[in-house]
């Protein structure tokens, strides 16, 4: 490849700092070490894949739309909504320009038309992603609210009312009809059987 790769090389290690970034909307829920960035896409792109499949979207591209979803929190940090009052947030596709700039145009050109797509919030898979977002947030408060963080009932409550696909709206009525440890009895007796 005759392209320079410092400028995706940069970019990885940029990405890398997801890791350590965490979902600040969390703290007002009073949980003390919230989920990473990079924590929720993985599971929203995950989530993204099993919404698109069962709606009849293509789910490779809704999982490749859901892992760029939060990439721009880089350099913007996650700014929660009570923050997006307050301060103007950064439009997704000026900091995806930045950060692709310098990479090679087929690259580039990748990212920023999936940035793009996802907030145009128009396509099939882009309304698969976004659900998955908020179903992902969904699941976390559940999770959060089992390990006893009463206030995360908020954030259930929020994202569930923004859902919009058929399936993540079933999705969440059955997650919110089970425990978070279901899963793990259910596998125990099929192993004993």
């Amino acid at each position: 490849m005759t392209d320079d790769l410092s400028a995706v090389a940069h970019f990885l290690y940029e990405a890398g700092t997801l890791k350590q970034a965490r979902r600040t909307g969390w703290w007002m829920a009073g949980v003390r070490d919230p989920e990473s960035v990079a924590e929720h896409a993985w599971r929203t792109s995950l989530i993204a894949s099993v919404i698109a499949k069962l709606e009849g979207a293509d789910p490779a591209r809704a999982a490749f739309l859901a892992v760029w979803h939060d990439s721009q929190e880089t350099r913007t940090g996650d700014v929660n909504h009570l923050a997006k009052k307050y301060a103007p947030s950064a439009d997704p596709r000026e900091v995806t320009a930045d950060q692709t700039a310098g990479m090679p145009e087929v690259l580039a050109a990748t990212v920023r038309e999936l940035v793009a797509e996802y907030e145009a919030k128009e396509s099939p898979e882009a309304i698969c992603a976004r659900d998955a977002d908020k179903l992902e947030c969904l699941l976390q408060g559940i999770e959060y609210k089992a390990q006893g963080y009463e206030n995360a009932q908020r954030w259930i409550d929020n994202s569930r009312g923004r859902l919009v696909t058929k399936t993540a709206n079933r999705l969440a009525d059955e997650l919110l009809s089970q425990g978070s440890m279901d899963w793990l009895r259910a596998a125990m007796e099929e192993k004993q059987h």
